[in-house]
């Protein structure tokens, strides 16, 4: 015969094994997606169902989510999925996780660049977020996206189908990537490897155990490598007028807008995230390059 265990009990037992580990809003939050994907329960379904039984079975399927999340896997990779701008972006090892900043950039961008028709090029992109996000916000937009990793651009292509948006997507390494001969963008958005090798022993063991590396890591002799590459292509392939944007590492801002000012660029700005750190640059493409 089924055994059940009171939902609460359960509820109270994930708060118990996170506890040690994560912070009570993030267990709120994973509280929230585990019961999202296993059970289909909002977070009002949640409250209003917490006087229910869970059978052993379901609780056993909770406890190895939760054997998961304590060996520092990501919510995120146990269930596939990741939510950003409103949309259920399919993620794994081959991806990084969108973060909740780089919705911020997606918001510029959109709030800055009210005309239809306009295209679009984001490097760097990974699961597609940004591309498909941008694609579905922007109005009637033209939008290519590019990546050196093939398994990233497979999962980019499939979320693409998914949320019904045209992305084209190209295998390109942006390090060896010749500008067009014409300009053919009015927006070049990328958010490259930034963080440093020598933070690496300051990251979680979430983030370096499971993201992929070769999206995040960048030499310390050469933190702005992909920065200036996109630069120098941007310089080419935007229109005049045409607008770059950037998520950074917060060390950098200054740097890269004085990067972007030596390519050419003009009005750089440094934008600060929802916690008060540097992380995005925007300039605008002189007439005069």
């Amino acid at each position: 015969m089924p055994i059940f265990t009171p939902m609460k009990d359960t509820l109270l037992l994930i708060k118990q094994r996170l506890a040690p580990a994560f912070s009570d809003g993030e267990i709120k939050n994973i509280t929230r997606i585990i019961f999202e994907n296993l059970m289909g329960y909002s977070q009002v379904d949640i409250i209003m169902h917490d006087a229910d039984s869970l059978s052993d079975f379901m609780k056993e399927k909770i406890n190895r989510v939760l054997d998961r999340l304590l060996l520092h896997e990501p919510v995120q990779y146990i269930f596939g999925e990741a939510y950003f701008q409103g949309l259920h972006i399919k993620v794994n090892s081959h991806t990084l996780i969108p973060r909740p900043e780089t919705e911020q950039l997606v918001d510029f961008i959109v709030d800055e660049n009210p005309l239809p028709d306009l295209r679009v090029l984001d490097i760097g992109t990974g699961s597609g977020a940004i591309a498909i996000a941008l694609a579905k916000a922007l109005r009637f937009p033209v939008v290519h996206a590019l990546d050196i990793s093939e398994g990233a651009l497979a999962v980019a292509a499939e979320n693409a189908d998914t949320h019904k948006v045209k992305v084209q997507f190209f295998l390109r390494d942006i390090l060896a990537e010749p500008a067009p001969d014409a300009p053919c963008y009015d927006i070049i958005v990328s958010n490259p490897p930034y963080v440093t090798d020598s933070e690496r022993a300051d990251m979680e063991a979430n983030v370096l155990d499971f993201e992929p590396h070769s999206a995040l890591f960048v030499p310390d002799a050469d933190p702005l490598l992909f920065y200036r590459a996109i630069a120098a292509y941007a310089s080419g392939a935007l229109v005049d007028g045409g607008r770059i944007y950037f998520e950074i590492n917060r060390q950098f801002g200054r740097h890269t807008a004085h990067l972007l000012l030596r390519y050419g660029f003009e009005d750089a700005v440094v934008i600060k995230d929802m916690y008060g750190n540097d992380r995005f640059v925007k300039a605008v493409k002189s007439a005069r390059l």
